[in-house]
Protein backbone atom coordinates (compact mmCIF):
# COMPACT_ATOMS: atom_id res chain seq x y z
CA UNK A 1 0.00 0.00 0.00
CA UNK A 2 1.35 3.59 -1.16
CA UNK A 3 1.16 6.15 1.55
CA UNK A 4 -1.20 8.64 -0.35
CA UNK A 5 -3.43 5.01 0.28
CA UNK A 6 -2.61 4.50 3.60
CA UNK A 7 -3.39 8.41 4.72
CA UNK A 8 -6.35 8.72 2.53
CA UNK A 9 -7.82 5.19 4.46
CA UNK A 10 -7.00 7.33 7.63
CA UNK A 11 -8.62 9.88 6.84
CA UNK A 12 -11.85 7.80 5.84
CA UNK A 13 -11.74 6.34 9.42
CA UNK A 14 -11.30 9.95 11.39
CA UNK A 15 -14.49 11.24 9.41
CA UNK A 16 -16.10 8.21 9.84
CA UNK A 17 -16.80 7.53 6.31
CA UNK A 18 -14.68 4.83 5.87
CA UNK A 19 -16.87 0.67 4.70
CA UNK A 20 -16.00 -2.45 7.13
CA UNK A 21 -13.98 -3.42 4.39
CA UNK A 22 -11.79 -0.61 4.72
CA UNK A 23 -11.81 -0.69 8.68
CA UNK A 24 -10.52 -4.04 7.95
CA UNK A 25 -7.96 -3.57 5.78
CA UNK A 26 -6.58 -0.44 7.88
CA UNK A 27 -6.66 -2.96 10.75
CA UNK A 28 -4.57 -5.75 8.84
CA UNK A 29 -2.12 -2.69 7.72
CA UNK A 30 -1.22 -1.42 11.10
CA UNK A 31 -1.03 -5.03 12.56
CA UNK A 32 1.52 -5.93 9.97
CA UNK A 33 3.48 -3.38 11.34
CA UNK A 34 3.17 -3.66 14.93
CA UNK A 35 4.19 -6.96 14.97
CA UNK A 36 7.13 -6.96 12.56
CA UNK A 37 8.98 -3.67 13.28
CA UNK A 38 11.28 -4.20 10.09
CA UNK A 39 8.09 -4.00 7.65
CA UNK A 40 7.53 -0.39 9.26
CA UNK A 41 9.00 2.54 6.71
CA UNK A 42 9.45 5.61 8.93
CA UNK A 43 9.98 7.05 5.71
CA UNK A 44 7.22 6.57 4.47
CA UNK A 45 4.26 6.27 7.35
CA UNK A 46 6.03 8.50 9.60
CA UNK A 47 6.89 7.39 13.46
CA UNK A 48 5.30 4.53 14.62
CA UNK A 49 5.15 5.19 18.31
CA UNK A 50 4.19 8.56 17.91
CA UNK A 51 1.31 7.11 15.50
CA UNK A 52 0.48 4.75 18.25
CA UNK A 53 0.67 7.76 20.71
CA UNK A 54 -1.98 9.32 18.83
CA UNK A 55 -4.32 6.66 18.10
CA UNK A 56 -4.56 6.01 22.13
CA UNK A 57 -5.38 9.38 22.94
CA UNK A 58 -7.90 10.64 21.03
CA UNK A 59 -11.45 12.20 21.46
CA UNK A 60 -14.25 13.44 20.26
CA UNK A 61 -17.36 15.27 21.11
CA UNK A 62 -21.29 15.76 20.56
CA UNK A 63 -23.20 18.09 21.67
CA UNK A 64 -26.72 18.65 21.02
CA UNK A 65 -26.45 22.50 21.00
CA UNK A 66 -22.93 23.43 19.46
CA UNK A 67 -21.97 20.88 17.18
CA UNK A 68 -23.10 17.10 15.93
CA UNK A 69 -20.10 14.82 14.92
CA UNK A 70 -21.14 11.50 13.74
CA UNK A 71 -20.47 8.45 15.92
CA UNK A 72 -17.17 6.70 14.96
CA UNK A 73 -17.74 3.02 15.26
CA UNK A 74 -14.41 2.93 16.98
CA UNK A 75 -14.59 -0.22 18.69
CA UNK A 76 -13.90 -1.73 14.97
CA UNK A 77 -11.31 0.70 14.12
CA UNK A 78 -7.67 0.22 14.34
CA UNK A 79 -8.02 -2.60 17.37
CA UNK A 80 -4.68 -3.68 17.20
CA UNK A 81 -3.81 0.03 18.07
CA UNK A 82 -5.50 0.70 20.93
CA UNK A 83 -8.72 1.85 19.93
CA UNK A 84 -9.94 4.74 17.87
CA UNK A 85 -9.08 7.03 15.31
CA UNK A 86 -5.48 7.76 13.47
CA UNK A 87 -2.56 9.70 11.81
CA UNK A 88 -4.61 12.75 10.23
CA UNK A 89 -6.86 13.22 13.02
CA UNK A 90 -4.74 15.84 14.97
CA UNK A 91 -5.39 17.82 11.42
CA UNK A 92 -8.84 18.18 12.57
CA UNK A 93 -8.12 19.79 15.88
CA UNK A 94 -5.68 21.66 14.86
CA UNK A 95 -7.93 23.28 11.63
CA UNK A 96 -11.16 23.10 13.32
CA UNK A 97 -11.24 23.60 17.07
CA UNK A 98 -12.27 27.20 18.57
CA UNK A 99 -9.58 29.34 20.33
CA UNK A 100 -9.51 27.65 23.88
CA UNK A 101 -7.78 29.19 27.10
CA UNK A 102 -6.35 26.41 28.06
CA UNK A 103 -7.26 27.03 32.01
CA UNK A 104 -5.73 23.90 32.83
CA UNK A 105 -2.09 23.68 31.16
CA UNK A 106 -1.63 27.84 31.79
CA UNK A 107 -3.09 27.93 35.85
CA UNK A 108 -2.23 24.25 37.01
CA UNK A 109 1.18 24.86 38.51
CA UNK A 110 1.31 21.53 39.71
CA UNK A 111 -0.08 18.20 37.52
CA UNK A 112 -1.21 15.30 39.49
CA UNK A 113 -0.20 12.12 38.32
CA UNK A 114 -1.91 8.90 37.60
CA UNK A 115 -2.81 6.30 40.38
CA UNK A 116 -0.99 3.07 40.40
CA UNK A 117 -0.83 -0.05 42.71
CA UNK A 118 -2.12 1.24 45.78
CA UNK A 119 -4.22 -0.97 49.06
CA UNK A 120 -4.71 -0.86 52.19
CA UNK A 121 -4.73 -5.25 53.42
CA UNK A 122 -6.77 -5.41 56.81
CA UNK A 123 -5.82 -8.58 58.77
CA UNK A 124 -8.41 -10.54 60.94
CA UNK A 125 -7.06 -8.97 64.05
CA UNK A 126 -7.42 -5.48 62.46
CA UNK A 127 -3.63 -4.99 61.56
CA UNK A 128 -3.45 -3.28 58.66
CA UNK A 129 -0.56 -3.37 56.23
CA UNK A 130 0.17 -0.36 53.25
CA UNK A 131 0.77 -2.68 50.22
CA UNK A 132 2.13 0.14 48.10
CA UNK A 133 5.19 0.75 50.92
CA UNK A 134 5.08 -3.29 52.27
CA UNK A 135 8.19 -5.48 51.09
CA UNK A 136 7.79 -8.28 48.53
CA UNK A 137 7.53 -12.00 50.14
CA UNK A 138 5.77 -13.36 53.22
CA UNK A 139 3.47 -10.40 54.80
CA UNK A 140 1.36 -12.46 57.49
CA UNK A 141 0.33 -15.89 58.21
CA UNK A 142 -3.38 -16.18 58.91
CA UNK A 143 -4.66 -19.44 60.21
CA UNK A 144 -2.70 -22.15 57.89
CA UNK A 145 -2.86 -19.46 55.26
CA UNK A 146 0.20 -17.42 54.46
CA UNK A 147 -0.16 -14.33 52.43
CA UNK A 148 2.42 -12.67 49.91
CA UNK A 149 3.27 -10.12 48.31
CA UNK A 150 4.99 -11.21 44.75
CA UNK A 151 7.87 -9.24 43.02
CA UNK A 152 5.25 -8.08 40.43
CA UNK A 153 3.32 -6.57 43.30
CA UNK A 154 0.15 -8.95 43.75
CA UNK A 155 -0.55 -10.21 46.85
CA UNK A 156 -1.40 -14.13 47.23
CA UNK A 157 -2.91 -16.63 49.45
CA UNK A 158 -1.58 -19.55 49.96
CA UNK A 159 -3.37 -22.17 52.27
CA UNK A 160 -1.17 -25.30 53.30
CA UNK A 161 -2.16 -28.48 51.85
CA UNK A 162 -2.39 -32.11 52.85
CA UNK A 163 0.48 -34.25 52.03
CA UNK A 164 -1.22 -36.82 50.94
CA UNK A 165 -4.64 -35.60 49.59
CA UNK A 166 -3.54 -32.22 48.45
CA UNK A 167 -6.06 -30.55 49.92
CA UNK A 168 -6.45 -27.72 51.66
CA UNK A 169 -6.18 -28.09 55.10
CA UNK A 170 -9.37 -26.80 56.71
CA UNK A 171 -8.80 -24.21 59.77
CA UNK A 172 -10.55 -21.70 61.47
CA UNK A 173 -11.99 -19.12 59.36
CA UNK A 174 -10.12 -15.30 58.88
CA UNK A 175 -11.88 -12.68 57.41
CA UNK A 176 -9.56 -10.17 55.43
CA UNK A 177 -10.19 -7.20 53.80
CA UNK A 178 -8.25 -5.24 50.49
CA UNK A 179 -9.90 -1.82 49.90
CA UNK A 180 -7.87 0.57 47.37
CA UNK A 181 -8.68 4.11 47.95
CA UNK A 182 -8.99 7.20 45.22
CA UNK A 183 -5.93 7.13 42.71
CA UNK A 184 -5.57 2.62 43.42
CA UNK A 185 -5.86 -0.61 42.30
CA UNK A 186 -4.79 -4.05 43.04
CA UNK A 187 -4.67 -7.80 41.91
CA UNK A 188 -5.31 -10.30 44.36
CA UNK A 189 -5.10 -13.78 44.14
CA UNK A 190 -7.32 -15.64 46.60
CA UNK A 191 -6.94 -19.01 48.80
CA UNK A 192 -8.61 -20.78 45.51
CA UNK A 193 -6.70 -19.65 43.15
CA UNK A 194 -9.05 -16.78 42.08
CA UNK A 195 -8.24 -13.73 40.55
CA UNK A 196 -9.86 -9.98 41.38
CA UNK A 197 -8.63 -6.95 40.17
CA UNK A 198 -10.06 -4.16 42.33
CA UNK A 199 -10.71 -0.61 40.38
CA UNK A 200 -9.95 2.69 42.67
CA UNK A 201 -12.07 3.18 45.84
CA UNK A 202 -13.18 0.10 46.01
CA UNK A 203 -13.09 -3.12 48.44
CA UNK A 204 -13.34 -6.81 48.97
CA UNK A 205 -14.12 -8.45 51.68
CA UNK A 206 -13.09 -12.60 52.14
CA UNK A 207 -12.15 -15.46 53.98
CA UNK A 208 -8.40 -16.93 54.08
CA UNK A 209 -9.84 -20.42 53.15
CA UNK A 210 -13.00 -21.10 51.89
CA UNK A 211 -14.38 -24.01 54.02
CA UNK A 212 -18.13 -25.24 53.60
CA UNK A 213 -20.36 -25.88 50.36
CA UNK A 214 -19.64 -22.16 48.67
CA UNK A 215 -17.03 -19.46 48.87
CA UNK A 216 -18.27 -15.98 49.62
CA UNK A 217 -16.92 -12.92 49.63
CA UNK A 218 -18.23 -9.20 49.43
CA UNK A 219 -17.81 -6.08 47.03
CA UNK A 220 -17.84 -2.42 47.28
CA UNK A 221 -17.22 -0.26 44.09
CA UNK A 222 -15.87 -2.08 40.99
CA UNK A 223 -14.34 -5.51 40.67
CA UNK A 224 -13.35 -8.20 37.34
CA UNK A 225 -13.20 -11.85 38.87
CA UNK A 226 -11.76 -14.76 36.86
CA UNK A 227 -12.70 -17.28 39.38
CA UNK A 228 -11.26 -20.58 39.81
CA UNK A 229 -13.83 -23.58 38.60
CA UNK A 230 -14.69 -25.82 41.50
CA UNK A 231 -17.98 -27.25 40.51
CA UNK A 232 -18.89 -28.51 44.26
CA UNK A 233 -18.46 -25.09 45.84
CA UNK A 234 -20.31 -22.21 43.78
CA UNK A 235 -18.71 -18.79 44.24
CA UNK A 236 -20.86 -15.91 45.19
CA UNK A 237 -20.14 -12.22 45.22
CA UNK A 238 -22.75 -10.08 47.44
CA UNK A 239 -22.75 -6.55 46.63
CA UNK A 240 -25.71 -4.84 48.74
CA UNK A 241 -28.54 -6.72 48.02
CA UNK A 242 -27.33 -8.47 44.77
CA UNK A 243 -26.04 -11.51 44.03
CA UNK A 244 -23.46 -12.68 41.76
CA UNK A 245 -23.40 -17.19 41.96
CA UNK A 246 -20.83 -18.36 39.39
CA UNK A 247 -18.89 -21.99 39.21
CA UNK A 248 -15.93 -20.53 37.57
CA UNK A 249 -15.86 -17.45 34.96
CA UNK A 250 -14.55 -14.06 34.24
CA UNK A 251 -17.03 -11.14 34.59
CA UNK A 252 -16.76 -7.85 35.98
CA UNK A 253 -19.58 -6.22 38.65
CA UNK A 254 -19.89 -2.17 38.93
CA UNK A 255 -21.05 -0.97 41.81
CA UNK A 256 -20.26 2.34 42.89
CA UNK A 257 -23.12 3.60 44.89
CA UNK A 258 -22.89 7.20 43.36
CA UNK A 259 -23.71 5.41 39.89
CA UNK A 260 -27.40 4.91 39.19
CA UNK A 261 -27.57 1.24 38.50
CA UNK A 262 -25.23 -1.85 39.22
CA UNK A 263 -23.97 -3.93 36.76
CA UNK A 264 -22.63 -7.27 36.36
CA UNK A 265 -20.79 -8.02 32.92
CA UNK A 266 -20.57 -11.72 31.60
CA UNK A 267 -17.09 -12.65 29.63
CA UNK A 268 -16.82 -16.01 30.13
CA UNK A 269 -18.80 -18.77 31.77
CA UNK A 270 -22.18 -18.25 33.30
CA UNK A 271 -23.34 -16.28 35.91
CA UNK A 272 -26.96 -16.18 38.15
CA UNK A 273 -28.29 -12.77 39.03
CA UNK A 274 -30.25 -12.86 42.66
CA UNK A 275 -31.78 -9.63 44.02
CA UNK A 276 -34.64 -9.75 45.95
CA UNK A 277 -37.15 -12.72 44.47
CA UNK A 278 -35.79 -11.84 41.19
CA UNK A 279 -33.44 -14.32 39.19
CA UNK A 280 -31.42 -14.19 35.83
CA UNK A 281 -29.09 -16.19 34.13
CA UNK A 282 -26.44 -14.10 31.74
CA UNK A 283 -24.79 -15.17 29.16
CA UNK A 284 -21.30 -14.48 27.69
CA UNK A 285 -21.66 -11.20 26.32
CA UNK A 286 -24.55 -9.92 28.44
CA UNK A 287 -24.86 -7.22 30.89
CA UNK A 288 -27.02 -7.41 33.93
CA UNK A 289 -28.22 -4.14 35.23
CA UNK A 290 -29.73 -3.94 38.52
CA UNK A 291 -31.60 -0.11 39.44
CA UNK A 292 -31.38 1.05 42.80
CA UNK A 293 -34.16 0.88 45.12
CA UNK A 294 -36.63 -1.08 47.01
CA UNK A 295 -38.53 -1.73 43.40
CA UNK A 296 -34.90 -2.81 41.93
CA UNK A 297 -35.42 -4.89 38.69
CA UNK A 298 -33.06 -6.66 36.27
CA UNK A 299 -32.41 -6.04 32.89
CA UNK A 300 -30.20 -8.22 30.64
CA UNK A 301 -28.91 -6.11 27.62
CA UNK A 302 -25.62 -6.91 24.99
CA UNK A 303 -22.37 -4.89 26.59
CA UNK A 304 -19.70 -3.57 24.88
CA UNK A 305 -17.01 -5.35 26.68
CA UNK A 306 -13.77 -3.14 25.83
CA UNK A 307 -15.69 -0.19 27.22
CA UNK A 308 -16.40 -2.19 30.46
CA UNK A 309 -12.80 -3.54 30.54
CA UNK A 310 -11.41 -0.14 29.94
CA UNK A 311 -10.47 0.49 33.55
CA UNK A 312 -8.59 -2.55 33.54
CA UNK A 313 -6.73 -2.47 30.41
CA UNK A 314 -5.72 0.83 31.46
CA UNK A 315 -7.86 3.31 29.53
CA UNK A 316 -11.40 5.97 29.96
CA UNK A 317 -13.51 4.62 27.02
CA UNK A 318 -16.19 7.16 26.64
CA UNK A 319 -18.93 5.93 24.69
CA UNK A 320 -21.38 8.66 24.13
CA UNK A 321 -20.79 9.73 28.02
CA UNK A 322 -22.09 12.80 29.20
CA UNK A 323 -19.35 14.77 31.62
CA UNK A 324 -20.87 14.21 34.49
CA UNK A 325 -20.10 10.45 34.24
CA UNK A 326 -16.70 11.11 32.45
CA UNK A 327 -15.55 12.90 35.65
CA UNK A 328 -16.46 10.53 38.24
CA UNK A 329 -14.74 7.90 36.87
CA UNK A 330 -11.45 10.85 36.32
CA UNK A 331 -12.29 11.98 40.21
CA UNK A 332 -11.61 8.35 41.46
CA UNK A 333 -8.85 7.63 39.36
CA UNK A 334 -6.98 11.14 40.09
CA UNK A 335 -8.48 11.63 43.58
CA UNK A 336 -9.74 15.21 42.75
CA UNK A 337 -12.89 17.01 43.49
CA UNK A 338 -15.20 17.70 40.84
CA UNK A 339 -17.76 20.83 40.65
CA UNK A 340 -19.71 22.27 37.83
CA UNK A 341 -20.36 25.49 36.61
CA UNK A 342 -23.30 26.20 33.91
CA UNK A 343 -24.97 24.03 32.01
CA UNK A 344 -23.66 20.70 31.89
CA UNK A 345 -26.72 19.00 29.33
CA UNK A 346 -25.80 17.47 26.09
CA UNK A 347 -22.36 17.71 26.55
CA UNK A 348 -21.68 14.26 25.05
CA UNK A 349 -17.78 12.43 23.99
CA UNK A 350 -16.53 9.81 22.29
CA UNK A 351 -13.30 8.55 22.83
CA UNK A 352 -10.39 7.10 24.49
CA UNK A 353 -7.10 8.23 26.99
CA UNK A 354 -4.57 6.15 28.40
CA UNK A 355 -5.27 5.89 32.00
CA UNK A 356 -1.51 6.46 32.60
CA UNK A 357 -1.44 10.21 31.36
CA UNK A 358 -1.28 13.34 33.98
CA UNK A 359 -4.49 14.36 34.84
CA UNK A 360 -3.53 18.04 32.70
CA UNK A 361 -3.28 15.71 29.34
CA UNK A 362 -6.54 14.31 29.73
CA UNK A 363 -8.26 17.13 30.42
CA UNK A 364 -6.25 18.83 27.46
CA UNK A 365 -8.02 16.12 25.34
CA UNK A 366 -11.45 16.93 26.23
CA UNK A 367 -10.79 20.45 25.94
CA UNK A 368 -10.04 20.13 22.63
CA UNK A 369 -13.30 19.12 21.86
CA UNK A 370 -14.05 22.77 21.89
CA UNK A 371 -17.22 22.44 24.11
CA UNK A 372 -15.78 21.74 27.71
CA UNK A 373 -13.40 23.55 29.91
CA UNK A 374 -11.63 23.34 33.25
CA UNK A 375 -10.03 25.04 35.58
CA UNK A 376 -7.87 23.31 38.26
CA UNK A 377 -7.08 24.46 41.78
CA UNK A 378 -4.86 21.85 43.94
CA UNK A 379 -7.26 19.12 43.54
CA UNK A 380 -10.28 20.76 43.35
CA UNK A 381 -11.25 21.00 39.80
CA UNK A 382 -14.14 23.40 37.77
CA UNK A 383 -15.41 22.19 34.88
CA UNK A 384 -17.19 24.70 32.38
CA UNK A 385 -19.19 24.78 29.15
Amino acid sequence: MKKTEFLRLTEKISDGTASDEEISLYNAYYNLFQKTSDVWNEELFGNQEKIGEDLSIRIWAKSRKTRNIPTLRWFRIAAAASIVLCLSVGGYFLQNKPSIEHHVAKKSKHDIAPGGNKAILTLANGEKVVLTDARNGILANQGNTKISKTADGQIVYDGSKDSRSGRELEGTIMYNTMSTPKGGQYHLVLADGTNVWLNAESSIKYPTVFNGTDRCVEITGEAYFEVAHNASKPFKVNSGDQIVEVLGTHFNINTYTDEPTAKTTLLEGSVKLKINQQVAFLKPGQQGVISRGSNAIIKIKTANINEVLAWKNGYFIFNNENIEDIMKDISRWYDIDVSYQGDMRGKEFVGSVSRFKNVSEVLRKLEATGIIHFKMDGRRLLVMP
